[in-house]
């Protein structure tokens, strides 16, 4: 009992004994550690902080995890602690089966900055496994004639613990005749054989009963027990014996079910039933009894499954051949599994970003591992992408890669990659896996909004609508999302002057441009301004193009007339004297429009006048000359109406009413208003005939003194009028009109119209006579008339 209760007290030691490994390595070596198994789970394993020489809280700030092939993981890491716990318990036997040592490899990956680092885990095995025999009944069949000394295999016992905790020896229960030896096969597997010690006699004992014990070298130890019945046989001198004890054959691992791998033969001296032979599988494990047959009358070895390389390398297979007499020999079949590339490459990916942004540096996109479940060159991997794409492979560790770009990535190249990671065996024919990768590139606001003109030219009809659409500018933005949504907006103007702020509007979503308020073409023909497209990134990003905006002149000017002056005083009564020709030169209307362009076109015509036919006025020019000869009977005073047209769309006009007295010379004094000369009519004839005496005396005493005043004024007026008229400019154009020395004005006139940029006003001169013109007549006492006048136009006439 106390024995026994120290081996109880041994066992649980091991069952919880924990071994800790984390020597560190040069260069690329593994950190080892080992662990027993049946070990609960959460049970610690090591601290990886201190083995791999970080801070406590550095494993969780670079964010380490813990991988494993096929992504099977037996451990987890407390990131806070940086304590490696088993995950569950661990059966070692169902994690690596008879394979020794059983260890289990795994990762450590810290992803900021990328950092690997090897590991295994060993599994240490515990005697948790008692040996057990398959066949719990032998039989055996000895003849009597058997030789001490001679051996007869028995059925062996299995244990799948391993190292000492397997099968160490076999014990047969004590007996007169046997004994047992514990042989080792070249696997390391133990198995017993029966040796004869004394020579038998059936007529003595025909049979014997024996038990067979299998201990295992754990501690404590574990044992299994079978029965053996030995029947002593009459004497059959000649046991079976094969061509070659050993037989080595090599087969590929796609070979197909039934294929025979191999025909054994073996012969007996004897003959009748002694030299009958069958055939069988001796001490089969389970898993050779699965995988071959053996015909019992051929000798022919079949497959009874798939082999598969990657699980069992090579298979030693006992064959007996037993005769008809219950004598039999045995023989051993080593079968080596040959691979063959049946396993296409593995990927197991460890980390992903499926989104960058653009402009990044070398990113890394994706971690990954890579196996090959076959051998050799079935085994060796390569790795590849499309050499078209921003992206390169680069291995790391073991079978490790790491998929970074290039350079950084331009979203509005392209936004969207999916291409695929190739990975080929090197067999043949050689495998391969696609793993297909979608990387998409977010968007950085790094491109500025861009009109799509660098100037816009817009043109509205004045006298416009408020709120009138004039136009839009447009602006376009390569970027996504917020940062390709952009606001419209109206820059400050350069002219501090212009009220760019009650002139027009932009709408900041559409860029549409809207007149505020209604724009006279004869105060502002035209303005420039700036707009800004600022999209919403950040930081935002402007750009900026000019507008420039003309009015269109509308005809909403009607003529206005500059001369003869039409302000309520007394009309202003042209001469003619009655000898003038044809195409004599009364006076010329002179009328402007504030309009432009063909809207200030104008064109003169006589509506009415007192006797038709008598005067006329050219269409070009306003000019009124005699479209006659004159006659006595020629009424002496005459009306004419002039109306003065634009070319406007509708047509605008004024008109003017000329008064025009026919005298038979400059001398003759006017006419008088027709209630003067009724009245007259009817006075004396004698004062008239004096009247006209005295005024005719007058007039040639004046004329002479004004003759000499003149010519001193003309020199003088020609230089000052040359120097009273400034420089023409907008809206018309300066000119002087000269008008012959015809009709009732005997002398040279000049009408001068001066127009002053930036004044407001402008002005009309009538000017004085230039050079002296009597033409045969008396001339007509000095006329001198200057008057000022301004209109809505802001032209003046002096």
């Amino acid at each position: 009992m106390e024995a026994s209760r120290k081996l109880i007290c041994r066992q649980r030691q091991v069952l919880f004994f924990f071994l800790f490994l984390g020597l560190s390595l040069a260069g690329t070596e593994p950190r080892r550690y080992s662990v027993v198994e049946e070990t609960e789970g959460n049970s610690f394993v090591t601290n990886l902080a201190k083995d791999l020489g970080l801070g406590q809280r550095e494993l969780s700030r670079r964010g380490a995890r813990v991988i494993s092939k096929r992504n099977k993981l037996h451990l987890q890491l407390d990131q806070e602690t940086g304590d490696l716990l088993l995950n569950e318990k661990l059966d070692r036997e169902e994690l690596c089966g008879h394979m020794e040592p059983c260890v289990l490899r795994f990762q450590v990956l810290l992803e900021n900055p990328l950092e690997f680092f090897q590991a295994e885990l060993q599994v240490i095995d515990i005697n948790d496994h008692a040996p057990v025999f398959v066949d719990r009944d032998m039989l055996l069949k000895i003849s009597e004639s058997s030789p001490p000394g001679t051996t007869f295999p028995l059925k062996n016992a299995q244990d799948v613990d391993i190292g000492r905790n397997n099968i160490e020896n076999y014990i047969i229960s004590p007996n007169s005749y046997f004994r047992v030896l514990t042989r080792k096969r070249s696997d390391g597997r133990k198995y017993a054989e029966l040796v004869l010690d004394k020579a038998l006699d059936r007529e003595e004992e025909p049979e014997l009963r024996l038990t067979l014990t299998a201990q295992d070298g754990g501690s404590p130890p574990r044992s299994g027990t079978a029965q053996v019945y030995i029947e002593v046989v009459d004497i059959n001198d000649n046991a079976p014996e094969f061509e070659q004890p050993f037989y080595r054959v090599q087969i590929p691992e796609d070979s197909p079910i039934g294929f025979v791998i191999v025909t054994v033969s073996a012969t007996d001296a004897d003959i009748g039933a002694n030299g009958e032979i069958s055939y069988s599988l001796l001490q089969a494990p389970e898993e050779i009894s699965k995988t071959f047959e053996i015909n019992p009358m051929t000798g022919e070895i079949r497959l009874k499954k798939q082999l598969d390389f990657e699980s069992v390398q090579s298979y030693e297979v006992n064959i007996e051949a037993r005769d008809a007499g219950g004598f039999s020999g045995k023989c051993t079949l080593l079968t080596q599994v040959m691979d063959v590339n049946d396993n296409a490459p593995e990927v197991t990916m460890s980390a992903f970003t499926g989104q960058i942004p653009e402009n990044s540096p070398e990113t890394v996109v994706a971690v990954f591992s890579v196996s090959d479940l076959d051998s050799e060159e079935n085994g060796k991997i390569s790795c590849s992408i499309r050499e078209d794409l921003p992206f390169i492979l680069k291995s790391s560790l073991e079978n490790f890669y790491t998929l970074v770009t290039e350079k950084p990535l331009d979203r509005e190249d392209r936004d969207e990659y999916n291409f695929t990671i190739t990975v080929t065996d090197l067999g043949t024919p050689r495998l391969k896996t696609e793993l297909n990768i979608t990387v998409l590139v977010s968007d950085v606001n790094d491109n500025a909004p861009a009109f799509t003109q660098t100037s816009y030219t817009l043109w509205v009809r004045e006298n416009n609508s408020p709120a009138l659409h004039i136009g839009s500018v447009s602006a376009t933005d390569t970027d996504a999302g917020a940062n390709a949504q952009l606001t419209y907006s109206l820059l400050p103007p350069q002219d501090p002057h212009l009220p760019l702020a009650s002139l027009v509007s932009i709408n900041a979503d559409n860029g549409h441009l809207f007149a505020l308020r209604s724009l006279d073409y004869e105060a502002l023909q035209a303005f420039e301004f700036g707009v800004g497209a600022t999209d919403r990134g950040s930081p935002a990003l402007s750009s900026q193009a000019r507008v420039r905006v003309l009015v269109l002149d509308a005809n909403d000017n009607s003529p206005f007339v500059l001369y003869p002056l039409q302000n309520g005083s007394a009309p202003c009564t042209e001469l003619v004297p009655r000898a003038a020709e044809a195409g004599y030169l009364v006076t010329k209307v002179v009328a402007v429009d504030g309009d432009s362009g063909q809207n200030a076109w104008l064109s003169y015509q006589l509506l009415k006048a007192t006797e038709p036919g008598l005067f006329g006025v050219w269409p070009h020019n306003g000019e009124v000359r005699t479209a006659r000869l004159l006659s006595e009977r020629d009424a002496p005073k005459h009306r004419l109406l002039v109306q003065v047209r634009d070319n406007g769309e509708p047509p605008r006009s004024a008109s003017v009413t000329l008064h025009v007295l026919l005298v038979d010379g400059f001398s003759q004094p006017y006419l008088p208003l027709p209630e003067a000369a009724a009245e007259q009519a009817r006075a004396d004839p004698l004062t008239v005939y004096l009247v006209v005496a005295l005024a005719s005396v007058s007039s040639l005493f004046l004329l002479s003194v004004l003759l000499f005043v003149a010519v001193r004024l003309c020199r003088r007026s020609r230089a000052t009028s040359l120097g009273r008229c400034s420089v023409p400019e907008r809206p018309f154009p300066g000119h002087l009109v000269d008008v012959s020395g015809t009709g009732t004005l005997s002398q040279s006139y000049q009408y001068e119209v001066c127009l002053r940029a930036g004044s407001g006003t402008s002005e009309f001169k009538f000017l004085k006579p230039m050079v002296p013109n009597f033409q045969g007549h008396s001339p007509r006492p000095e006329i001198e008339e200057t008057s000022n006048f301004k209109n809505d136009f802001g032209f003046s006439i002096q």
